[in-house]
C-alpha cells in the first residue's frame, strides 16, 4: 500500500539512531522488524512511501509506529522561520524525521546496550541477541522472508550471564539479565509507565538496573512518546558545549525537545 507525507523521509528514521532493526535493501527501500512483524518500505517520490503490508496491517501498528497523526511538518516550519541558524540548518538537513513509536522493552534493552557502542555495534549485539533469544518467523506478505522478533522479558530473564556474553554484550549482559527479570518479575510494570508524568517516569526507569538519566530519557521520548524528553548523549552534548556554549535554552521547545533533539543529533553526527 502507498502513504503520503510531506515529512517521511526513510533514509534519515533508519539512521537517526532512535530504532536499530531498520536496514537499507538498496533502492531506497529498507526492512524493518517490530511488535514481531517484518516489513519492507520504499521511497517512491519525496512525499510517498510504499509499504508491504495490507491496510489493516498498517492501521493496527504502522500507523501508530510512525506516528502518522502527528503534524512534523509544523515543527519543522517552526524551525526553518525561527532565529536559531543551527537549527534552521538540521532542520533543512534533517526533514522527514519522525520519533517512532516502538515496542517500550525493546527500546530499554536496546538503549541499555548501547551505551558506549557505535551504531553498527549496537545493531549487530541485537540481532544476535534475537537470534538466539527471540521467534523465528516468516513473512508471507514478502516471500516468505525468515526474521526474528526480539526477545520477550522472560526469555531474557532466563539466560544464563554465560550464554548472554555471547551475543557481544559485555559488561551490559549483568544488566539486560536483571532487568529482563525486573520486568518479568513484575517488580516494574512497563506498561503503567504510560500513565506517570514524563518526570515520574525517569524515576521510575531508573530504579532498573543499568538505566540512568541519559537512557532513561531515551526509554521515555523512543518507547513511551514522551517526545518533551531530551537525552544528552556525546553528540548532543558536543553541540551544547561547541554551538551554544553550554546555554541552550530549551524553553522554546518545550513540549516538543526530544523532536528538536532527533534534528539536531541526525545533523551533527552526518555533518562533523
Amino acid at each position: 500500500m502507498l502513504i503520503y507525507s510531506n515529512n517521511f523521509n526513510l533514509k534519515h528514521i533508519a539512521d537517526s539512531g532512535q530504532c536499530f532493526r531498520m536496514n537499507p535493501m538498496g533502492d531506497d527501500k529498507y526492512s524493518l522488524i517490530a511488535y514481531d512483524k517484518y516489513i519492507e518500505l520504499t521511497q517512491v517520490k519525496d512525499n510517498c512511501i510504499k509499504l508491504s503490508c495490507s491496510e489493516d496491517e498498517y492501521n493496527l501498528i504502522w500507523k501508530d509506529y510512525f506516528d502518522m497523526d502527528f503534524n512534523y511538518e509544523q515543527i519543522v516550519a517552526g524551525l526553518l522561520d525561527g532565529q536559531d541558524n543551527f537549527l534552521k540548518n538540521a532542520a533543512r538537513f534533517g526533514c522527514g524525521l519522525r520519533i517512532l513509536k516502538q515496542d517500550i522493552f525493546e527500546t530499554l534493552i536496546s538503549f541499555i546496550i548501547s551505551q558506549r557502542k557505535n551504531i553498527p555495534a549496537i545493531k549487530s549485539c541485537i540481532e544476535m541477541l534475537c537470534m538466539k533469544y527471540g521467534k523465528r518467523k516468516t513473512s508471507r506478505e514478502c516471500g516468505g522472508k525468515e526474521y526474528y522478533t526480539f526477545p520477550s522479558p522472560e526469555s531474557l530473564a532466563n539466560a544464563s550471564a554465560q550464554d548472554l556474553k555471547t551475543t557481544g554484550l559485555g559488561y551490559r549482559d549483568s544488566y539486560i539479565l536483571k532487568t529482563s527479570q525486573a520486568v518479568s518479575k513484575g517488580d516494574i510494570d512497563l506498561k503503567t509507565l504510560k500513565r506517570l508524568s514524563f518526570e515520574e517516569t525517569l524515576i521510575q526507569l531508573q530504579t532498573l538496573s543499568g538505566v540512568g538519566i541519559k537512557v532513561a530519557n531515551c526509554v521515555a521520548l523512543y518507547g513511551l512518546h514522551h517526545i518533551e524528553a531530551f537525552p544528552i548523549d556525546v553528540w548532543i552534548a558536543r553541540i551544547l558545549k561547541d554551538i551554544y556554549n553550554d546555554h541552550f535554552n530549551l524553553e522554546p521547545y518545550n513540549g516538543f525537545a526530544g523532536i528538536v533533539q532527533q534534528y539536531m543529533f541526525y545533523y551533527i553526527r552526518n555533518t562533523k
